[in-house]
């Protein structure tokens, strides 16, 4: 999952790592405007001035895979296996499911990879000052990243979920407006599907990070336990898991666009 906090906990530096996010948000939500306007605008114009009226019409991977077709992952590397492709009605979610996602998103070969880059930020910044610095620090970074990563997919998209009965995956929407389509992927962050169909409270993704926020106070040192640090903690990586919600809604759409669907992955 794209959710772990930038490394520092306590209150004045945790308002930098809200102001990344956005920054972040805002710089992803132009990427894939412009992503989705300019090949549109490329393809409508090769059409006009260079496909003769009476000619066939060639037939490619794109044009044989439905729009808002997710894969199971991002780029070939990044787990996907949550998103649905839009139009697709599926079953129920089980136990065995919910535990099977939180697995694959905690312990992929890939899902290093996020916290060692934050391990390797927070030991630059000197986030943590009592990890200290080194290939000691760094390995006291990477495992409090790691265990932040973990605890949070397993409340997020199992623990609560199985309690609660609600879906875990996100489902494309994959239709309408950019605007329409980013307010609805923002808006998965507090409502979610319950696992009769119906859509309700978000109540794992609000608690569920709350819960893995607390907990982390547990095993970082005492001089970075606060209400206030664990508070802005919860509201980064909510807003983290909205940010990545959006860019799993526009995937489809970026891989159609630029990879025409054969990027690994597909």
């Amino acid at each position: 999952m794209f959710q772990r906090v930038l490394g520092n906990r306590l209150p004045h530096l945790a308002m930098n790592r809200t102001s990344t996010a956005r920054t972040l948000f805002v710089l992803l939500s132009l990427t894939i405007g412009f992503v989705l306007h300019t090949p549109a605008q490329r393809t409508k114009a090769s059409t006009q001035t260079s496909t003769p009226p009476d000619a066939p019409t060639p037939q490619s991977a794109t044009a044989d895979v439905p729009a808002g077709t997710q894969t199971k992952r991002i780029l070939g590397i990044i787990p996907n296996f949550r998103a649905v492709s839009a139009d697709t009605k599926l079953p129920p979610q089980t136990v065995k499911e919910k535990f099977l996602d939180a697995t694959q998103d905690s312990f992929d070969y890939s899902s290093i990879f996020i916290p060692a880059a934050l391990a390797g930020l927070g030991m630059a910044r000197n986030s943590v000052p009592q990890f200290h610095q080194g290939a000691a620090g760094y390995a006291r970074y990477l495992w409090h990243n790691a265990v932040d990563q973990t605890s949070e997919n397993y409340m997020v998209e199992f623990i609560y979920p199985v309690v609660t009965r609600e879906d875990s995956r996100y489902y494309t929407l994959g239709h309408g407006s950019f605007l329409h389509r980013t307010g609805y992927a923002l808006s998965r962050a507090v409502i979610t599907r319950s696992d009769s169909g119906a859509e309700v409270f978000n109540i794992s993704e609000v608690f569920g990070a709350a819960s893995s926020a607390g907990l982390s106070n547990l095993y970082y040192p005492s001089q970075q336990r606060s209400f206030s640090s664990t508070a802005s903690q919860w509201s980064v990586d909510v807003g983290i898991d909205a940010a990545s919600f959006v860019f799993r809604e526009f995937w489809p759409d970026i891989n159609r666009s630029i990879f025409h669907n054969r990027q690994p992955g597909s």
